[in-house]
């Protein structure tokens, strides 16, 4: 029985490695978190919670060239993410990427001697763990530590993300729209020009997840953007007016950023 899958993303643009049927898989949520970085985009970013590297790759897959590196705590995930990158589908990716198995929980020195260097990253993306303890319990420890949040998660994400970050560079999220304020309060004195875009499966329905952008040490006012609608070809995009739905798959396979630029 296998116990592993070989995935292709943007059209085949690129691909993973990842467990079957247990762990994190990278899907639509990964994508979306990509699209938050400009396609201009050219300098060193940093994944942080990237499992087998999703939406890292799918960056450097539409943004030519940067660079980035692919953080990751748990051991058997970060190994899915070397495998990958060693893939002869992702030869074109491999030399702008590099895979760092670390905690982001670490502080200072510890930080910076586990790889994380102050003021190395141009730009830091995150897709941190956004069930609580009290969601229902999965019993695989690996697809536990990817999901399920740790007291206080965002405060320390976003600590070190401030950290690596160069002067004014930016950080991109997604998250569930409860954890709002607590990621705000977090992002307080330390990010500003804060960007929310909430992300509604259809006009009908509630935001489901909540898309961040924002800027390290920027005074800057928050804003709250139009919606991303996954499903509902009857409208059109305010930002790049397209269909709703197509814009979502443009951004799903890496053919536009999220604020078209």
């Amino acid at each position: 029985m296998t116990t592993e899958t070989l995935d292709a993303f943007h059209r085949g643009g690129f691909y993973l490695i990842q467990p079957k049927g247990r762990g994190h898989r990278a899907g639509m949520d990964a994508m979306m978190l990509a699209a938050l970085v400009p396609s201009a985009f050219a300098g060193h970013l940093m994944d942080f919670g990237a499992g087998a590297g999703a939406a890292g790759l799918a960056v450097l897959q539409r943004c030519a060239s940067a660079s980035a590196t692919l953080v990751e705590r748990d051991a058997e995930m970060a190994e899915f993410a070397r495998r990958s990158l060693q893939l002869p589908e992702n030869a074109h990716l491999r030399e702008r990427a590099a895979v760092l198995e670390t905690d982001l929980g670490l502080r200072g020195k510890m930080r910076v001697a586990a790889g994380l260097t102050d003021h190395s990253a141009d730009f830091v993306i995150m897709n941190p763990p956004f069930n609580e303890n009290s969601d229902r319990a999965t019993p695989d420890p690996l697809r536990k530590g990817a999901h399920v949040m740790e007291a206080g998660l965002f405060e320390t994400w976003l600590r070190s993300a401030r950290a690596v970050l160069r002067p004014s560079g930016e950080i991109g999220l997604i998250a569930r729209p409860s954890s709002l304020g607590t990621i705000l309060a977090a992002m307080e004195s330390r990010f500003g020009a804060v960007r929310i875009v909430p992300v509604h499966p259809s006009r009908a329905e509630t935001a489901i997840r909540i898309l961040i952008r924002a800027k390290s040490g920027s005074k800057a006012r928050l804003s709250l953007e139009p919606p991303l609608i996954l499903r509902d070809g009857s409208e059109r995009s305010v930002l790049s007016g397209l269909p709703v739905e197509e814009r979502a798959d443009q951004l799903a396979n890496g053919y536009i950023s999220l604020f078209g630029d």
